[in-house]
């Protein structure tokens, strides 16, 4: 479960401070599925990067699953984003190494001493089976996001955060990899938030929420 109560962020904007939330509260039951929507410049990735402990808030409280991250210190934030996964809309995956070990290195990272469970389960349900001795470049952009997604789901999170996995993507290919991670989520009761600024996308989800003025509009 999330909960944000009365959040304040504010940035540096050049000379000016912008304020994005003052006041936010909203709640995300666990395991829900829900698309953010909003404009450019909303704030949808700051607040997911707040959801992530990638930044921290002024004021509030934000609880993921029990843990109240905004109190958390560096050492403990860090912690806490092993426990998560996150997936971008630029792949992060590195150039010279194959799919096997994209997949494979955040959880090296974060688990040295354990082997990951549900490995070949995982890369076939996402059909990427028969890709993982290729490198990233031998693959096509709805297969690159889908090792994104592999090497998230893999070390088992309760929270997946996704920054506009499809803004790289067709529409055709977009469907299919959103379809594919909502299914896969709802499978394993991983609550899932993405952003995307397309409302056809929208329908495989449990919920939406937009983003406007620091506050949500549902």
């Amino acid at each position: 479960m999330i909960s944000v109560s009365n959040l304040l962020f504010r940035r540096q904007d050049g000379d000016q401070v912008q304020t994005l939330f003052d006041g936010l509260s909203f709640e995300i039951a666990g395991q829900e599925q829900v698309a953010l929507l909003g404009d450019s410049g909303s704030g949808k990735t700051t607040l997911l990067h707040l959801l992530a402990g990638l930044l921290s808030p002024e004021r509030g409280q934000i609880n993921i699953n029990g843990e109240l991250i905004s109190g958390y210190n560096e050492q403990q934030l860090a912690h806490y984003r092993r426990k998560i996964g996150l997936i971008f809309q630029h792949y992060q995956l590195l150039d010279c190494l194959t799919v096997k070990q994209n997949i494979l290195f955040q959880h090296k990272l974060n688990f040295p001493t354990q082997s990951p469970v549900g490995f070949e389960a995982l890369v076939e349900q996402l059909g990427l089976s028969n890709k993982l001795e290729k490198l990233p470049s031998q693959l096509s952009g709805g297969e690159q996001q889908r090792v994104g997604i592999a090497r998230a789901l893999l070390n088992q999170p309760k929270l997946i955060l996704a920054d506009e996995p499809t803004g790289n993507l067709d529409q055709t290919r977009a469907h299919q990899v959103v379809e594919m991670l909502t299914t896969l989520c709802k499978e394993r009761q991983i609550n899932l938030v993405m952003v995307t600024h397309s409302r056809q996308l929208t329908q495989y989800f449990d919920s939406v929420k937009v983003l406007a003025n620091g506050q949500f509009n549902e």
